[in-house]
């Protein structure tokens, strides 16, 4: 495979937020190819992605040990700057100093109105807000993810609506929104959960109705003298919450199976098509049960056709569990 090839895996793997993939395949194409600044801050955004203390040490590592091989590399230069800016100067001041020499050099590379100068003005104005704008940028924040839980709830409406009337909705891509989708009609099947589908297919009226039961019941128990303060009015949160975090949890479990297929494909790529047919291998996607005795829920196993000893190597990728076997039952 060519270096370019982990280039573009990781383009894509980083796209769709998988992060660990990112780290696999960067360091992957570093040990087959050698130093590569390129490579170096695919890693190196790839930690920095996590927001950790310790990733970011891998990350400034990795910007470090690209910017050693290339100086003048506008892509980890404007990467190591954004670190830098994010890193608390008191507890970081080595990389506050540093975020001022490398500015200095991006202004001195990168021509005014260039992607590269827009990432810096972008960076140099989120290190520059006070305590007010930190807590306005906190609450636009906020008030974009319910919106975006909003516009989830509606499509996933949708979705629920159309896999009654029986319409296919089964996701095989690599598109994130359609894979949220299919994970969370999956998530809210069943009649146990027929209450939370209400909730999400009546969401601006659950969260009326649910403040107002919960004010009034506080307010009952306390104007009766039952109760000096009272809680219990918040359970009534608790079918709206769950089903939120339903929500959620389609929106990580979409993002796995993502993640999972482009892995997948990339894997097939791998495959030699210069062994005879008897020893080529073919990638299948297999689904099993919840109950089932694999400890997965999907496999991607690569299949032999040709007779033999079945043999399987298993190994966790994005939360799924990718399956290399020759098995002659399956072929």
């Amino acid at each position: 495979m060519e270096r370019q090839q982990y280039v573009e895996r990781c383009s894509e793997l980083f796209a769709v937020g998988g992060y660990a993939a990112v780290r696999a395949a960067a360091e992957a194409g570093l040990e087959e190819f050698g130093p590569d600044p390129v490579l170096f801050r695919w890693l190196g955004q790839a930690h920095a992605a996590e927001d950790e203390d310790d990733h970011d040490r891998e990350a400034e590592a990795a910007y470090r040990k690209g910017l050693a091989l290339t100086a003048d590399d506008l892509g980890l230069l404007v990467s190591f700057l954004e670190l830098c800016l994010r890193s608390d100067s008191f507890e970081y001041p080595e990389r506050a100093r540093r975020a001022v020499v490398l500015q200095e050099r991006i202004e001195e590379l990168a021509p005014p109105g260039s992607a590269e100068r827009e990432r810096v003005d972008d960076a140099t104005g989120w290190a520059g807000r006070g305590y007010w704008d930190d807590l306005n940028a906190g609450a636009a924040r906020g008030q974009a993810q319910q919106a975006a839980l909003a516009e989830q709830s509606v499509l996933v409406t949708d979705a629920l609506r159309r896999a009654a009337r029986g319409e296919s909705g089964e996701d095989t891509g690599k598109d994130l929104r359609a894979a949220e989708l299919a994970a969370a009609v999956e998530l809210l099947q069943g009649a146990r959960n027929a209450p939370l589908r209400l909730l999400l297919a009546h969401r601006v009226e659950a969260y009326v109705l649910t403040f107002v039961a919960s004010f009034g019941l506080n307010k009952a128990l306390v104007w009766s003298g039952v109760q000096d303060f009272s809680l219990w009015g918040w359970l009534f949160w608790v079918p709206v919450l769950v089903a939120e975090a339903k929500l959620r949890q389609a929106k990580r479990l979409g993002q796995e199976r993502v993640i999972a297929r482009i892995q997948a494909r990339h894997d097939a790529m791998d495959l030699p098509d210069s062994q005879p047919e008897s020893k080529r291998l073919r990638v299948l996607q297999l689904a099993g049960p919840s109950t089932s005795s694999w400890p997965f829920e999907r496999a991607f196993c690569e299949l032999s056709p040709g007779p033999g000893a079945a043999s399987a190597k298993v190994r966790l990728v994005g939360g799924w569990y990718a399956v290399r076997t020759d098995c002659p039952a399956w072929s």
